[in-house]
């Protein structure tokens, strides 16, 4: 069995010269983050090959680089090293952080198989969970981000994150990662506009609907047990749940099977997006999967979050930092998957929902998290990253990622979806399913493509 061995664990501060001041500053939560408060942490771990990483390598070269850069990185994301609080005279909780405050790095070392972990096969879905931190979580005070770099001797390290989804979504974290990587690869701590967050919540208009005050008052409803004994409580919401035969696999639509389905599945009405092509043809093949052990009138629900920052108006700058986007669901019989034109007809609900946000970016998110409440029995389907975040992009001077998963999937339920590590227009596929799901999924989704 592999081991892994803590070699260290501190808070790594911004790289100032001469830290003068401890003076305390703040941010506030938009409804955008409101709605997110207590969802389970978001953890992704990427893996990078390097042969020669000897432990003397990785201590004097590899982790010195790491660390001095993360502290540079720091100076322009300082509200990461910071702390989510709820103080008994503000209304709505808070992001507080000061000039010296320090971000948690774990350091690790592990002797398990490297390739093994970092490649597509078929694993067991607690084998990732090592190499990525604990998020500290307390009722009255929760971290925004916990960070761990484990070295695997001769083969390579990996960095996992775990992130509070109430202060940042998949966006703003990927511009962190790449920020870092870009400090850490070039050595200057100056960072292009692109990569420099902005902070400046007045960009987000004023909520006339108070969906802030509204999802904090449904965030209490959901969990009124926990909330009865403190209804300020930060401590998110349980995970689903590891079953104990649930593996985890990546699967990958090249750009010629997403052609090929977009002409196989071609409608009158849509033209069908990369995104909606894939969540159509991937949740077409878990619904089948378990079509065997399930009644065929059970329900589906489907979900997905939308990025608002252009859809907005006026516009969010694409850099803006924190929360901005948007979830979107529907719920429906399995069978609308599993018939014949099951494909065409998600991709036509799901290309329609996203259409219809040209009406309001808004419309229907103050009922989202009571649909939580309210639905019972059903085989829940959500996706977690996007294709456009260029996570292969993180290149921290010694390549490009050789893998990147987003390890909490086995934990939330979701499906994680990143661009192909190529470039060349394909889609990774992330699921953790029970075995006899995953074999069957397996089936059917290389089944499929071979009868396009």
């Amino acid at each position: 069995m592999a081991s892994v061995k803590i070699l260290e664990a501190c808070q790594v501060p911004p790289s100032f010269d001469s830290p003068d001041s401890a003076k305390e500053f703040s941010l506030p939560l938009t409804f955008f983050d409101l709605f997110w408060l207590r969802f389970p942490p978001v953890e992704r771990l990427y893996f990078y090959q390097l042969t020669n990483s000897t432990p003397d390598f990785f201590n004097s070269v590899i982790l010195p680089k790491l660390k001095h850069s993360l502290s540079l990185t720091l100076l322009h994301f300082l509200p990461l090293a910071g702390r989510l609080t709820w103080p008994p005279n503000y209304p709505k909780p808070i992001i507080l952080y000061t000039p010296i405050d320090g971000l948690p790095l774990t350091v690790a070392e592990s002797d398990a198989d490297f390739d093994r972990l970092s490649s597509n096969e078929m694993i067991d879905a607690t084998e990732s969970h090592p190499y990525v931190p604990e998020l500290p979580i307390s009722e009255t005070i929760s971290a925004i981000i916990a960070l761990q770099i484990t070295l695997f001797p001769k083969k390579g390290f990996t960095i996992g994150y775990c992130i509070n989804h109430a202060v940042l979504d998949g966006k703003s974290i990927t511009m962190f990662m790449k920020a870092w990587s870009y400090i850490c690869k070039n050595g200057n701590p100056n960072l292009s506009p692109e990569l420099a967050p902005i902070y400046d919540r007045s960009i987000i208009r004023d909520d006339p609907s108070e969906l802030g005050t509204l999802f904090l008052t449904q965030w209490e409803i959901l969990t009124e047990s926990e909330s009865a004994k403190n209804p300020r409580s930060l401590q998110v919401l349980p995970y689903v749940g590891v079953a104990r035969n649930k593996v985890r696999s990546t699967f990958e639509l090249t750009r010629e099977n997403i052609n090929k389905l977009k002409k196989t599945v071609s409608s009158s009405s849509y033209s069908f997006s990369t995104f909606v092509i894939t969540c159509a043809y991937i949740s077409v093949c878990m619904v089948k999967a378990r079509g065997e052990l399930e009644d065929k009138n059970r329900r589906v629900w489907f979900a997905f979050s939308v990025d608002c920052r252009s859809r907005l108006e006026p516009p969010v700058p694409a850099n803006y930092f924190g929360n901005c986007i948007a979830p979107r669901d529907f719920i429906t019989k399995a069978e609308d998957f599993t018939a014949e034109n099951g494909v065409c007809e998600i991709a036509e609900r799901v290309s329609g929902m996203i259409k219809g946000l040209e009406n309001g970016v808004l419309d229907g998110m103050d009922e989202t998290l009571m649909t939580m409440k309210s639905v019972e029995a059903v085989q829940m389907i959500s996706v977690a990253g996007s294709t456009t975040f260029q996570v292969y992009g993180c290149d921290f001077g010694w390549g490009k990622p050789k893998k990147v998963d987003i390890t909490s999937i086995d934990r939330t339920g979701a499906v994680a979806i990143n661009e192909s590590r190529d470039g060349n227009g394909g889609v990774e596929i992330g699921l953790a399913l029970p075995i006899n799901e995953m074999e069957a999924f397996s089936l059917l989704f290389v089944d499929g493509l071979k009868h396009l």
